[in-house]
């Protein structure tokens, strides 16, 4: 446990030491900001006609959309680009087990997340002050327990990806692809399917979030949903790393 805190609180330094971290977090903020104005501007003109409330977990969605397209950036490089420098082999001589640097590197990019999602509490603090009797605060747990559960599993696929690649870019383009399928495309054929189309609503990565999580409900199926992807993506890691040990 040790060897992976340590790994990971590197790549976590390491972060606000590339540009491009700054780059996810303005491209993430940004929108975020402008969402949550929108919401409290059109809620108060709602207001005056009977409207309802405005909520939070809006914004959470917004979140975890963006991590669709941006969540490859962060992970492209974790181990791709140790092989691509021949770091990787330094790393590999090192007392540390193959899963734990995956682990580590894993680690590193999900505190990166949560800092981000932390900054976003404020837009449920702020809705909180302009409403009465306030904010649902067990729907708004859920929804951002399902947050970080999507995040670990993006991260993880991601960084699993990232260890087949030594290319950094044919990692971001491989983990895209895949996000692009599993949010927008597996579940399309659903509809159509007479028998079946249970599994393909079960394999979204949306479904489980934005039908159940993000409108507080929690339910066993969702959260083993997005613990089995992120332990499929440490596996996917931990097994390349020790392909790359015995080549």
């Amino acid at each position: 446990m040790r060897n992976i805190w340590t790994i990971a609180k590197r790549e976590y330094d390491n972060y606000f030491n590339s540009p491009l971290a700054y780059v996810v977090a303005f491209a993430i903020l940004l929108p975020l900001g402008i969402y949550f104005a929108l919401i409290m501007w059109v809620s108060a003109e709602q207001a005056f006609m009977g409207g309802g409330a405005p909520e939070a977990t809006p914004i959470n969605w917004l979140f975890v959309f963006l991590m669709i397209f941006l969540s490859p950036a962060l992970t492209m490089r974790l181990l791709s680009d140790e092989a691509r420098m021949g770091t990787l082999e330094l790393l590999l001589t090192a007392p540390v087990r193959d899963f734990e640097l995956v682990a580590g590197k894993w680690l590193g990019a999900m505190l990166f997340v949560l800092s981000l999602a932390l900054l976003t509490l404020v837009y449920p603090i702020i809705m909180n002050n302009f409403i009465s009797p306030g904010l649902d605060w067990k729907l708004l747990i859920s929804s951002y327990i399902g947050l970080v559960l999507v995040c670990a599993a993006l991260l993880s696929l991601g960084t699993g990806i990232s260890a087949i690649f030594t290319n950094q870019f044919a990692a971001f383009f491989t983990t895209l692809g895949l996000f692009f399928f599993l949010w927008f495309m597996v579940s399309l054929p659903a509809g159509y399917l007479q028998e079946g189309g249970e599994v393909l609503n079960y394999l979204s990565l949306s479904t489980h979030f934005s039908q159940y999580m993000n409108v507080g409900k929690i339910n066993l199926g969702d959260i083993v949903y997005y613990l089995s992807l992120t332990a499929l993506g440490l596996f996917i890691g931990t097994t390349a790393i020790e392909i790359r040990r015995w080549r």
